[in-house]
């Protein structure tokens, strides 16, 4: 009995039991993704650039536009393991490359960086 009212003072503090639920895979929850800013050469963030992520082995590419702040996280651990080179395009404007490398475990990709930022020429 002592052991029974014990266990529900715990429980209740804990906010009650937890069951494991079987059904869930952590290799299925959300996609890593990276991080891509695009800035012009004062700095300031470019809204609407397309940015173009290409696999230098498999040539599968991702193409996406920033954010009005110059964000986009498209770019995500679908594209595979290996390299991946982006681009930028803000209206005429390029920007120089960037390269990022992909590494997988069991259940996901990271990108290595994280993030890039991809600088439009003038």
């Amino acid at each position: 009995m002592w052991m029974v009212l014990g266990l529900a003072h715990l429980c209740a503090c804990d906010g009650g039991l937890r069951v494991p639920n079987p059904e869930r895979d952590p290799c299925t929850e959300e996609l890593v993704t990276l991080r891509v800013e695009v800035v012009d050469t004062r700095g300031g963030l470019v809204s609407g650039a397309v940015v173009t992520a290409t696999h230098t082995d498999t040539g599968h590419s991702v193409i996406s536009t920033t954010s009005e702040r110059g964000v986009t996280t498209a770019v995500n651990e679908d594209i595979g393991p290996g390299r991946v080179r982006l681009t930028a395009l803000a209206g005429t404007r390029p920007s120089d490359s960037a390269e990022v490398t992909w590494t997988c475990d069991e259940c996901h990709c990271y990108p290595e960086p994280s993030s890039v930022q991809l600088h439009v020429r003038p």
